[in-house]
């Protein structure tokens, strides 16, 4: 059964809390400038309607209309998998510590430790899980380590690829022209033998 929400018996409605104040809405950039479709290879247009983070805004900050903004959010992510915009941006805090109060010290400043910091400390603890946390640090290093090299490799192979289906391409155009050369001068040797 469906909840009534009057309470106190009266059916008069609240009227809202900003009734006088009325929000200009923006008007959309993209219908202003007769934008028929959003182009993903458009980087420094598509940074515009991104955050500092690298989120895409809101159609309630930006001003755009509905059609653009699903254009405009499907362009970004493209160029996002397409590598011409980040999916994130790092942010660098002027404060030490980043976010929360996890391990505050005597005068409420973070303390900051290290790993090793954290293994020589004197408190009892099982070194077996030390060990294994380390070992499992140094394998995702190790992992992550493969996956650059092996990017780094496919870059350089498909480079040397293209430059080598370039010299082919060169060699056999090259090829049909000495072909094209050769006949026009058998061409040209048959009539002056018949003439």
């Amino acid at each position: 059964m469906a909840r009534n929400n009057q309470r106190g018996g009266t059916t008069a409605r609240r009227a809202p809390k900003d009734l006088g104040r009325r929000v200009k809405k923006k008007p959309c950039a993209l219908c202003r400038d007769n934008t028929e479709w959003v182009d993903y290879k458009d980087v420094p247009m598509l940074r515009k309607y991104m955050s500092d983070r690298g989120k895409i805004r809101s159609r309630r900050v930006t001003g755009n209309c509905a059609q653009h903004q699903r254009a405009l959010a499907q362009a970004i992510k493209t160029a996002r998998e397409l590598v011409l915009l980040p999916y994130t941006q790092r942010t660098v805090t002027e404060r030490p510590g980043g976010r929360g109060g996890r391990d505050r010290g005597e005068r409420g400043e973070r303390a900051e430790r290290t790993l090793s910091d954290t293994l020589s400390a004197d408190a009892p603890r099982d070194r077996q899980a030390d060990v294994e946390i380390l070992s499992d640090v140094a394998a995702f290093d190790e992992a992550v380590a493969e996956e650059v090299l092996e990017e780094v490799e496919a870059e350089v192979v498909a480079d040397v690829v293209e430059a080598e289906v370039e010299a082919v391409v060169e060699a056999v155009l090259e090829e049909e022209a000495e072909a094209e050369a050769d006949e026009a001068a058998s061409a040209a040797a048959s009539e002056g033998v018949e003439a």
